[in-house]
């Protein structure tokens, strides 16, 4: 849906060609997420069936140029305007991959989180040095503040995910000392008193009955 929504966003500002449309959404994210043509047309062929684009001409090179409708305008303005939905949150590959890890035999899940924060550091890293090379000039295009934008959500996206990995492995340290000082079964019940018999109750004895 971001795809979609972001190519109405471009066409909102005049009729572009499909690898126009590429070239300035990768401009605007820094290509953090790469689009190939083909993508893009596939995209536009739908936005076009749901009456939210229609072909306007061409240009001089003979590109078929994209513009965007009033239907498209609105369904632009809702984006806008609607918070993200964040109740049915997309698959997390990590946050499987260690549910998976857990209990899975011959799996050192404390190995796979070391592993995974080395790399996260150093994606932040990066991230973090891209950043500072945006800020020796102060941005001069709302290209520039869109990709300084989507660069800092990388880079706080990154830390959090580096603190709940430290997390994760708080919580398996704490719970394998747990386990480590939790007796055996066997052993909770050995000091264990026997359990008492209930006392039968005597057969009550009836009184003596008198001769004749």
């Amino acid at each position: 849906m971001s795809i979609r929504h972001g190519l109405l966003a471009l066409l909102e500002r005049g009729p572009r060609y499909g690898s126009q449309l590429r070239t300035e959404f990768e401009s605007r994210t820094g290509s953090t997420w790469p689009l190939n043509v083909g993508q893009v047309y596939t995209t536009l062929s739908r936005l076009e069936r749901d009456g939210l684009v229609a072909q306007n001409d061409e240009d001089d090179q003979g590109h078929t140029l994209y513009a965007i409708t009033d239907a498209g305008r609105t369904e632009l303005r809702s984006w806008f305007e609607t918070p993200v939905d964040r109740t049915s949150p997309p698959r997390d590959e990590l946050a499987i991959k260690l549910a998976m890890a857990v209990g899975a035999p011959g799996v050192d899940v404390r190995a796979v989180i070391q592993s995974q924060r080395h790399h996260t550091v150093k994606a932040m890293q990066d991230y973090t040095r891209l950043k500072a090379q945006a800020l020796v000039d102060v941005p001069a295009n709302r290209d520039e503040v869109a990709w300084l934008l989507v660069l800092e959500q990388l880079i706080f996206q990154a830390e959090a995910e580096a603190r709940w990995l430290d997390h994760c492995e708080s919580r398996l340290v704490r719970l394998a000392e747990a386990a480590a000082t939790e007796p055996e079964p066997e052993a909770r019940t050995a000091g264990r008193a026997p359990a008492r018999t209930p006392a039968r109750t005597p057969a009550r004895i009836g009184r003596p009955r008198g001769r004749g």
